[in-house]
């Protein structure tokens, strides 16, 4: 008896376990397979993109470089390399005197070349009277040898006057006539040199006028601003140092613009060109660009590259931020697409289960450019239209659940 009771004491807890065994697992592997989770989603319109990933640091599309206005003294620097500027923001201070002593001069000799257009002017006056005068003594002294002519031949027809004094009254107005004609060319000669006198000074005037604005502008530029908001990257020179006009004086990054310097891997090198279209993800958001400068470099197995960004001014790009990157391969935009899923296989013809009023329809779709997001809807499905991307076995396992 003892014996039985130990098997009977072994015996009870196996029978208890296989119970639970049964009563845990026997629901899960006798679940209906219609009860399963079913993926169900909208064909809507949008793009298709197939890409590859690469990364990238945002940082200033370009350096500025600001140059010495005019030739002076460094007065006081106020600001240090790495420091940060807004726009308008005084950088260094320049000693106004040495341009200012240039303006004077400048002034000086716009007085003197103005002076010497009024008396070239005064001149041509005087000159034009003097030549107007000298053209009507001619035109007087010819109507008076017509007039003596005239009346001498009326002599020489009665005999009253010898041929020869006819024939000298005559030679005498011929050549009245001929210097009148060269009086009149050597005048509009004159004029016209007192005319060119005149354009040169005028010319000349105007040369120091534009010169003497520019050096008044570059008075008003002898406080070094910032043209925009940025960072300094070097200062040229040091307080009390003479600079030439033109020299550089400030290199700083141009903080307004920005751009994206790019690295993948060196197995996509080949689609990495310049122009290549490329999205830059910022938070929720799609930045778009194109490739721009590629490097023939390779470093590291990586391949570097400039990304110019069509809102280079974007609110949320701001230096050193890391982005990831989806350079473009192939691109569909607006077209009906559809998320990718188990029911999409390789080729371009599928039968898929379409929901509608509670109802499923299977319908044969024809796809076109796939990524592993979305699927491009080429025939067979309209935008709004609910299709099962799950692998289902039966229709009837559909029908059972809810797909109101």
């Amino acid at each position: 008896m003892s014996g039985i009771s130990k098997g009977l004491y072994i015996g009870i807890p196996l029978v208890l376990i296989a119970a639970i065994i049964v009563i845990v697992f026997v629901p899960f592997t006798s679940k209906p397979s219609g009860s399963a989770e079913v993926r169900i989603e909208e064909v809507e319109t949008g793009q298709v993109i197939r890409s590859f990933p690469g990364q990238g640091v945002v940082e200033p599309q370009s350096e500025v470089l600001i140059l010495s206005p005019a030739s002076s003294i460094i007065k006081e620097i106020l600001k240090e390399v790495g420091s940060h500027v807004d726009a308008g923001e005084p950088i260094i201070i320049l000693d106004p005197s040495p341009i200012q002593q240039e303006i004077e001069n400048i002034r000086d000799q716009l007085e003197v070349m103005q002076n010497a257009l009024r008396k070239n002017q005064l001149n041509a006056r005087s000159v034009k009277v003097d030549l107007d005068y000298n053209v009507q003594v001619k035109n007087l002294a010819i109507a008076s040898l017509k007039s003596d002519l005239t009346d001498q031949e009326q002599l020489l027809e009665v005999g009253g006057i010898s041929p020869a004094r006819y024939e000298k009254t005559r030679q005498e107005l011929e050549l009245a006539e001929k210097d009148l004609i060269m009086l009149k060319e050597k005048n509009s000669i004159k004029l016209q040199q007192l005319e060119a006198d005149e354009e040169g000074l005028r010319l000349q005037i105007e040369m120091q006028e534009k010169e003497l604005a520019a050096k008044e502008t570059a008075l008003s530029q002898m406080i070094i601003r910032a043209p925009s908001a940025g960072i300094i990257l070097s200062i040229r020179g040091k307080v009390g140092e003479k600079v030439n006009s033109d020299r550089l004086l400030v290199e700083m990054s141009d903080l307004t613009n920005f751009k994206i310097q790019g690295t993948v891997d060196d197995e996509f090198s080949e689609d990495v060109k310049t122009g290549t279209k490329v999205y830059a993800k910022i938070d929720n958001e799609k930045l778009s660009g194109v490739v721009g400068t590629v490097s023939p470099v390779i470093r590291d197995r990586k391949i570097e590259f400039d990304v110019n960004l069509q809102q280079s001014n974007h609110y949320k790009l701001r230096p050193n931020l890391n982005v990831d990157l989806e350079i473009v391969r192939e691109e569909r935009d607006s077209v009906l697409r559809i998320s990718n899923g188990p029911v999409i296989g390789r080729g371009n013809e599928h039968s898929v289960y379409v929901v509608k009023n509670g109802q499923v329809e299977l319908r044969q779709i024809r796809t076109g450019l796939k990524t592993d997001e979305y699927v491009e809807i080429v025939d067979g499905l309209r935008e709004g239209e609910r299709v099962v991307l799950s692998s289902i076995t039966s229709v009837e396992d559909l029908e059972q659940m809810d797909l109101y």
